[in-house]
């Protein structure tokens, strides 16, 4: 009878410890910079706030993370929660990979605290699928000491740009780094140039949107930039300016931590990219997607506690990004106090979204494809854009 009772106790021992146990979840990223540090301390935080869900954070490589996102959506092998780049939110919201969470954001004190185009970003017909995380652009970086030596102001325009990268271009120095890959980096690097001269990226193959492929190819051809663009991404491009090996970069503010961690002594400044006829810059950021696979109660609670102003604002402010929120954005006053920080507030006002399309991605990879065509010379940039142009244009029909 002892042996009976002993085993009913630990048999209900046993179910309490089950139904204590936390429900576990994964969570997928890409990003680069100071992200991965800062993800993994909020991770950590949540973990510690509550007991009943438990995140676990794995970084993917960019080039590799949709090939791997739409993998696992086929061998229903999914994280459960990804941080997902915002003109593909919708792409894999129509694919299938993402939970609607319409009823559970509609009850929520958050739903209209988000700037329109990223909250824009989360839905698909008329449904959501995700939370806005963060938004970023695009602008120009410059090495102080080797502008101040050169004799050069910064440049403001695509004539100054030229004439400056090729006065900073010496020894195992070039002038200018950008990132140019075949993938959505490339693209996200590429439509400051082409809405520069007044183009769309809808109608690629213009006189415009010509000439951007055109001056980004002469850069070059009179090596004030490396052809090793191509496969740089804009991690790789930071560690250059890092290393004195670029006078100048366009790269986005996640990669000012790194920056002055690599090279401490650096004075670098940020400024507008240079114009053609207008200024113009690229709109970013991540959004917060629960997949089909997860638990979503369990998962929306992690992504409701991180879409929190206060969350928001302490990762943003820890990455150099800017919240989605509004309200998070007066929690404090780094990103005006900030001069590296101003200077991407002020390109903001020309920063541009990708999409949002739900066959966004057809659309960026003819874009990245003619833009690595024009650079390496395979093609010349009007051929380039032209097969762009017949790509995009089978997609919007």
């Amino acid at each position: 009878m002892k042996n009976l009772f002993l085993v009913l106790v630990l048999c209900i021992l046993g179910v309490s410890a089950v139904s204590a146990e936390k429900t576990k979840l994964t969570l997928w990223s890409y990003q680069e910079g100071d992200s991965p540090k800062v993800l993994q301390q909020l991770i950590g935080e949540f973990n510690a706030s509550q007991d009943k869900v438990e995140v676990a954070y794995e970084y993917i490589p960019f080039a590799s993370f949709k090939t791997k996102l739409t993998v696992s959506v086929m061998a229903k092998d999914m994280a459960d929660i990804v941080i997902i780049d915002n003109p593909d939110n919708a792409a894999y919201a129509a694919l299938g990979a993402f939970a609607d969470v319409s009823d559970l954001v509609a009850g929520w004190e958050g739903k209209d605290k988000f700037f329109p185009g990223p909250w824009k970003s989360t839905q698909y017909n008329g449904k959501q699928y995700g939370i806005p995380m963060d938004s970023n652009d695009l602008a120009l970086y410059y090495d102080k000491k080797a502008l101040k030596d050169a004799g050069l102001m910064v440049p403001t325009t695509w004539d100054e740009l030229k004439a400056a990268a090729k006065k900073l271009s010496t020894g195992n120095r070039f002038g200018l780094a950008i990132s140019a890959p075949k993938n959505e980096e490339g693209t996200f690097q590429y439509i400051p140039w082409i809405l520069s001269t007044g183009a769309d990226v809808t109608k690629v193959n213009t006189p415009e949107a010509v000439k951007s492929l055109t001056f980004l190819r002469s850069l070059i051809l009179d090596k004030s930039m490396s052809p090793e663009v191509i496969n740089w991404t804009q991690g790789d491009v930071q560690k250059q300016f890092s290393a004195g090996k670029a006078a100048m970069m366009v790269n986005g503010p996640w990669n000012i931590g790194s920056i002055k961690r690599d090279s401490p002594d650096l004075d670098f400044g940020v400024a507008l990219i240079p114009r053609d006829k207008q200024y113009s810059s690229v709109l970013g950021g991540e959004n917060l997607a629960i997949t089909k696979a997860a638990n979503r109660n369990a998962a929306w609670a992690f992504v409701k506690w991180f879409a929190s102003k206060e969350i928001e604002n302490k990762y943003n402010a820890l990455t150099g990004t800017f919240p989605s929120r509004g309200d998070a954005i007066a929690v404090n006053d780094v990103w005006t106090k900030d001069p590296i920080l101003a200077a991407f507030l002020d390109e903001m006002k020309y920063a541009m979204p990708r999409g949002p399309h739900p066959r966004w991605p057809e659309i960026s990879n003819a874009l990245s494809e003619s833009l690595q065509k024009g650079l390496l010379g395979v093609a010349k940039p009007q051929a380039a854009l032209d097969d762009a142009q017949t790509k995009i244009d089978k997609v919007l029909k």
